[in-house]
C-alpha cells in the first residue's frame, strides 16, 4: 500500500472521536515512558550529549510536524497520516499514539551511534550524516508502508503515501538527528529550545480551542 485510499474515511471518521480518550489506556503508557527515560538517563550518565542532541531534535522536529499534521485535519477533514484508537493505549494527537512518540523518543538517538565519528567523512562521494539520514529515511518508510497495509495506520488521501512521507518527513526527521550535533551548542540551544517553544505554545494554544 504505497499511497491513501478514500475508502479510509471512515475509519479515519472513527479515529478523530478518540483523540485522548482513555477508553484503551492500559499499563503500557507507564513502562514505555520509564524505558525512554531509563535510555535518556542512561547516556547522560555517561556524558553522551551527542546522542542526547540527536535524540532531542528529531524528537522536537517529530512533534512539530504532528501538530500541523492536527492543524491540516482541522482544516481539510482528515489528517495525512491516522492511528487506529484500537492500536494504542492513547492517541495523542490525530496521528500520534503514544507509542509512536515514544519510539520516535529515542529513534534518533538510537540511530545516531551509527553514524561515523567523523562528520566530514564521505561515503561513495556522500557526506555520512546525509546518506544516513537517506537511508534512515527509506527504512522507516518502508516501515511505513507496512503500518499503512495495517488496521493500525491510516492514510486516506490518494496523493499521500510512502515517497511523499520520505521525502517530506522523514529526511528532515534524520537530518535533524544527525546534523545538529555537530553544531555549535549555541545552536544546538536554539534549536532545541525553540522548537521546544513553539510546539509548547502551539499545543496550549490549539487543544484548548478544540482545534487539534
Amino acid at each position: 500500500m504505497w499511497f491513501g485510499d478514500l475508502s479510509n474515511t471512515g475509519a479515519a471518521d472513527l479515529a478523530q472521536e478518540a483523540v485522548r480518550s482513555t477508553v484503551n489506556f492500559n499499563w503500557t503508557f507507564i513502562a514505555l515512558f520509564a524505558f525512554v527515560v531509563y535510555v535518556y538517563a542512561t547516556e547522560l550518565h555517561k556524558k553522551n550529549y551527542r546522542f542526547v542532541i540527536a535524540g532531542l531534535s528529531l524528537y522536537m522536529v517529530h512533534w512539530f510536524y504532528e501538530i500541523m499534521n492536527a492543524v491540516i485535519c482541522a482544516a481539510t477533514g482528515y489528517a495525512l497520516w491516522t492511528v487506529s484508537p484500537e492500536s494504542t493505549s492513547f492517541m495523542l494527537l490525530i496521528g500520534v499514539s503514544w507509542e509512536l512518540s515514544m519510539m520516535f523518543a529515542i529513534a534518533g538517538l538510537i540511530m545516531s551511534k551509527l553514524l561515523p565519528e567523523d562528520p566530514k567523512k564521505k561515503i561513495l562521494g556522500i557526506n555520512n550524516r546525509i546518506l544516513f539520514a537517506v537511508g534512515n529515511a527509506a527504512f522507516f518508510s518502508a516501515v511505513e508502508i507496512f503500518l499503512a497495509s495495517t488496521p493500525a495506520f491510516i492514510w486516506v488521501y490518494p496523493w499521500w503515501g510512502a515517497i511523499p512521507v520520505f521525502i517530506t518527513t522523514y529526511i528532515p526527521f534524520f537530518l535533524a538527528a544527525f546534523l545538529v550535533p555537530d553544531r555549535s551548542p549555541k545552536f544546538q540551544k536554539i534549536f532545541i529550545g525553540g522548537l521546544a517553544a513553539v510546539n509548547i505554545l502551539l499545543l496550549a494554544v490549539l487543544i484548548p480551542l478544540g482545534i487539534i
